[in-house]
């Protein structure tokens, strides 16, 4: 029996740990089965990544595709979408933008783009390249999706969408996953530090440049160094795996604080991690929406975290957290210090988060969201959305 039910084809660079990957993932694993089928291209490789999406009925297929602009896969891609036909391909940022090209040659009906970030080729949308290749490509797309004010300003202004073809859509992040402890901060395991002792700031997130771990790192140096009575509180906990992680380890160490430091690496316990810290701090030089923020927020923890991209959209300043400059470790370093010396504080302005979490940043608000774009645009096909017709 044919399967009726719309494919939407998800197309990325890689998907692999991260928070566009985790979005991905939150919408398939949300969205109502009935209402579309679902795939994901990777335009490199699908890592093991993949067993997080919970449905079966999901097709995971990649490419291989060597570094650099990758027109002469344009062919490839173009039997690809004549196999599968999809009715909709959403491809997610500048990477895999290419796609759109095949997909409107291969007669794909919708054509989705989302924006979720800029890197570090690109922190403030300068780049003029990058508009450019945006703009070459703006004839195949039909609607845009951007995960933040500040990038749905930027399509408008750089790259001259229209605002009507562009529709914001926040994460949103599972509050029964993650949520505080209710014995209060629980101890994280293999973690040598005590919750019930320490006051624990901690991130997580890949130890790659635009996260920039680094400014963190220097920011505890700074504040055990303004506040040297924390030296027997305050811990340091960074969890992710990257280029970075072995230069923090040794700015660390070069300080004399490496044993007031945990860098486990990678791990897939991020929930328990988040319920064994205090703060979450977040020192990227750019963000979309940030997942951790919003994980960090429904776990109950207090965000001190950098103005880049989304990060204003998240955290109300001084209410369920702080936000200060990129690249200053020393303001980075004020707020964890005086969040340290606070403890109430530490708790009311986390409790301020779990509830914004809950209340504007449910996963239902962002499947939400997303159904609604794919409905609209399938109603330019059909005069009557196909999962309205579906509903049981």
């Amino acid at each position: 029996m044919t399967d009726r039910r719309p494919l939407v084809l998800h197309v990325m660079h890689r998907f692999d740990t991260g928070g566009l990957e985790n979005g991905i993932v939150n919408l398939i694993n949300h969205m109502p089965p009935y209402a579309y089928r679902h795939a994901v291209l990777a335009l490199t490789e699908v890592t093991e990544f993949c067993q997080r999406i919970q449905r079966g009925d999901v097709e995971f297929i990649s490419l291989h595709k060597p570094p650099g602009h990758g027109v002469w896969q344009f062919p490839k891609l173009f039997k690809l979408f004549r196999q599968l036909r999809p009715t909709i391909v959403h491809s997610r940022n500048l990477a895999a933008l290419e796609a759109q090209a095949p997909a409107w040659a291969a007669g794909v009906p919708v054509r989705i783009h989302g924006e979720h970030g800029r890197d570090v080729g690109d922190l403030d949308g300068s780049n003029v390249t990058y508009q450019r290749v945006r703009r070459f490509y703006k004839p195949f797309v039909h609607q845009y999706t951007a995960l933040s004010r500040d990038l749905a300003d930027y399509l408008v202004d750089k790259v001259h969408v229209s605002p009507d073809a562009i529709t914001q859509a926040c994460n949103g992040v599972d509050t029964e996953r993650f949520h505080p402890s209710p014995g209060g901060v629980q101890p994280i395991a293999g973690c040598p530090f005590d919750p019930a002792q320490h006051c624990l700031v901690g991130t997580v997130g890949r130890m790659q440049t635009v996260k920039d771990q680094l400014t963190l790192a220097h920011a505890f140096v700074q504040a055990l160094t303004l506040a040297p009575e924390l030296r027997q509180r305050m811990r340091l906990i960074m969890v992710g795996e990257g280029p970075l992680r072995a230069q923090v380890q040794d700015v660390l160490d070069t300080a004399g604080l490496g044993a007031l430091a945990w860098l486990p690496g990678e791990r897939n316990d991020v929930p328990d991690i988040m319920r064994g810290l205090h703060v979450f701090a977040l020192p990227s030089l750019a963000e979309g929406i940030s997942n951790t923020i919003l994980e960090a927020m429904a776990s109950g923890l207090v965000v001190v975290a950098t103005a880049v991209g989304g990060n204003a959209d998240l955290v109300l300043q001084g209410q369920t957290g702080y936000l200060v400059a990129s690249s200053d470790p020393q303001a980075m370093a004020l707020r964890l210090v005086a969040l340290a010396l606070n403890p109430q504080r530490v708790h009311s302005m986390g409790q301020a988060g779990r509830q914004r979490a809950q209340t504007t940043f449910s996963l239902q608000a962002m499947v939400s969201t997303y159904q609604s774009v794919y409905d609209q645009q399938l109603r330019r096909l059909r005069p009557v959305p196909f999962a309205q017709q579906q509903h049981p």
